[in-house]
């Protein structure tokens, strides 16, 4: 009895030294994890606020419209994430089909006299006053409903078959839908988001690189089947914007306009406000372009410390990751490291002539409520994942 008890006091001392320290960690990463966020939503409110004010005013609108609207989806946006940060991860599993149907429907509904088209694409739906764009809304959904099923099969994704069915088919739907309006852009990036998700649960390589064989192949098919998208990637590889004054005007407009935004704000920018191009110069000053304005008024140390930024996001969640180690935890922070980063990575390589335009957000930044209000509450979901490990950490 007496050795029982020795044993006992010495064990404890060690367990208190372990916890304090492992629910210091993951304090201290999440600080700096809503810190970087709420930086890059600041930023985000600021641009979008500067980039589209030219359009506001020329339109009779408010000239704070920007400022108003975004700050206002910031303001949303934040409560939501804290607010699904305290629901229960196994609540979010149960009703993941059920966010699954919802998503579904709302892509459909494009589809409908209640969608319509802007910039080439249709995806975007009106709803009364609200409109949106169910893509976006998707990348959420897809991160909490392919998490769940990778929760409830983990035992069994090392046989293939299991990987693939229901994941695929439940994706290659949502994708197809998308494709149908024009949208390669977020089909990209719904690919990689769901790429990240089985990467990070461990799932072969094998059955991983056949999924991406099957992903290419499909994305590359459904891309051939929007003409105005073929034509558009063949431009871009036939035609030298910086040295073709034939085509400046045409299909190098916006490309150009960006590289010179950029060029225009040097080292040091020309400060917030003072940007040329967003005098209707850079279409989708607000948008997909956002970067570009941000460069101009910021310069090359504001633009820099954007990317450092996202790379200090990504690294953050990866550290969490290791903290958090359940499947459906693994997953949300894998799926969501891929989204954010694979998203931050197209959208300034358009904006600097990597890639042909894609029609990508900036995330946290570009003008839109849906992007930043999808992103947001996947941040809720992963901090909902921290708060039980916190928990855990704790008994």
């Amino acid at each position: 009895m007496r050795q029982h008890t020795v044993v006992l006091e010495g064990a404890r001392p060690q367990r208190q030294g372990i916890v304090p320290a492992e629910r210091g960690r993951l304090r201290s990463l999440t600080i700096a994890l809503l810190a970087i966020v709420l930086l890059l939503v600041a930023v985000g409110v600021l641009m979008v606020q500067s980039a589209s004010q030219v359009v506001a005013i020329s339109a009779g609108r408010h000239p704070l419209e920007g400022v108003i609207k975004q700050g206002g989806y910031a303001v949303i946006g934040i409560g939501m994430m804290l607010a699904i940060s305290r629901v229960p991860t196994a609540v979010l599993r149960r009703y993941a089909w059920l966010l699954l149907a919802g998503g579904f429907l709302l892509q459909v509904l494009v589809y409908t006299p209640l969608g319509y088209e802007a910039g080439g694409n249709r995806n975007w739906l009106r709803l009364g006053p609200v409109s949106m764009q169910p893509a976006e809304f998707m990348k959420f959904v897809l991160l909490v409903w392919v998490s769940a099923v990778i929760a409830a099969k983990w035992r069994l994704l090392g046989e293939w078959l299991h990987v693939v069915i229901p994941i695929l088919p439940v994706v290659a739907a949502s994708m197809f839908i998308n494709i149908l309006g024009g949208d390669l852009g977020t089909l990209l990036v719904l690919a990689a988001l769901v790429f990240g998700c089985l990467y990070f649960s461990q799932v072969r390589l094998r059955i991983l690189a056949g999924i991406a064989a099957v992903a290419v192949l499909g994305i590359g098919i459904m891309t051939l089947m929007k003409p105005n998208r073929v034509v558009r990637i063949m431009h871009f590889f036939e035609v030298d914007c910086l040295n073709d004054a034939e085509h400046a005007y045409v299909g190098c407009w916006q490309t150009l306009n960006g590289f010179w935004a950029l060029a225009q704000g040097g080292l040091l920018g020309t400060g917030v406000g003072n940007s040329t191009a967003k005098w209707h110069w850079l279409p989708e000053a607000e948008n997909d372009f956002v970067f570009a304005i941000l460069g101009e008024e910021l310069g090359f140390v504001g633009a820099a410390t954007i990317i450092v930024a996202f790379v200090a996001l990504a690294a953050v969640l990866m550290a969490l990751m290791t903290c958090c180690d359940t499947p459906f935890a693994r997953s949300v922070f894998g799926g969501l490291t891929i989204w954010v980063s694979v998203q931050m990575i197209v959208n300034i390589s358009v904006v600097l002539g990597f890639v042909p335009v894609l029609g990508v957000p900036l995330p946290f930044i570009s003008a839109g409520g849906t992007s930043l209000l999808s992103l947001l509450l996947a941040l809720g979901v992963a901090l909902s994942c921290v708060r039980e490990a916190a928990a855990e950490a704790s008994s």
